[in-house]
């Protein structure tokens, strides 16, 4: 089966030399962040965001991957960007969060800022404990996708949570959170306050881990967890193209 229409990845031009690389969730597709890349673009970014291996199709496909190949994709997206660009942001929501500050981990200074939707680096509801003996015995659970506070709005995303990847994202997550003091980036972390996905515990997590001495937080308060589709979607988008233009031209931490 092809890609689903609408999940395909998406590059968008710029004009100020500058790139922003966007990551998507987890059973999600780059269509949930189309219109914050739109406005990077506007706003003179070169954007990525690509389809994570295992997502846009069927979701039997994603208990055939890993976290390593959606970190492998999202790298090789980086280098590409860097090449392009001379100064490049990475951003995420969820998932892509998690995969964002591992970029910033092994990155460093090479990544000019990051910009953190509803990351998630942990899940503390009593089933998380039995994902990898669920692994084992279950295809899929009951879906994650669609929290969305806004009427008409949709995710695309797969109608079930494949087990064995969830479990395979449980161990990134592990790794990331033990990453957490390697991130020195500047970093804007933005949140919902009602989130039925990501528990607030997330966002507390890395607030207190990483090591960047410029960090900003946004509580999003009308938006569930896709917020980059729920009402608060302008604020993501205008805080995001502030946060980059501010670093690049030297106010933040001044």
């Amino acid at each position: 089966m092809g890609v689903l229409a609408g999940a395909e990845p998406f590059a968008l031009p710029g004009t100020s030399g500058a790139g922003f690389l966007l990551c998507h969730g987890f059973t999600a597709t780059p269509a949930g962040l189309r219109g914050w890349g739109e406005h990077l673009s506007a706003a003179g970014f070169a954007v990525r965001c690509p389809l994570l291996p295992g997502h846009g199709t069927r979701w039997p496909d994603l208990n055939r991957t890993t976290w390593q190949d959606w970190y492998g994709a999202v790298r090789e997206e980086l280098l590409a960007l860097r090449a392009e660009c001379d100064e490049v942001f990475v951003g995420g929501l969820s998932m892509g969060g998690t995969l964002t500050l591992a970029l910033a981990q092994e990155f460093g200074s090479r990544i000019a800022g990051i910009v953190l939707v509803n990351p998630s680096v942990t899940r503390l509801s009593a089933d998380a404990k039995l994902l990898p003996l669920l692994s084992r015995v279950v295809p899929s659970i009951p879906a994650i996708a669609n929290d969305i506070a806004k009427p008409g709005e949709t995710e695309l995303a797969y109608p079930r949570t494949p087990v064995r990847a969830a479990a395979s994202l449980a161990r990134l997550w592990k790794q990331v959170r033990a990453g957490l003091p390697k991130v020195t980036q500047p970093v804007l972390l933005l949140h919902s306050r009602v989130d039925h996905v990501v528990e607030p515990e997330n966002s507390r997590i890395v607030l207190a881990g990483v090591s960047s001495t410029d960090v900003t937080e946004v509580v999003l308060e009308k938006s569930f967890h896709v917020a980059t589709q729920d009402y608060d979607a302008d604020v993501i988008f205008s805080r995001s193209v502030e946060f980059a233009h501010a670093l690049r031209a030297g106010q933040v931490g001044a």
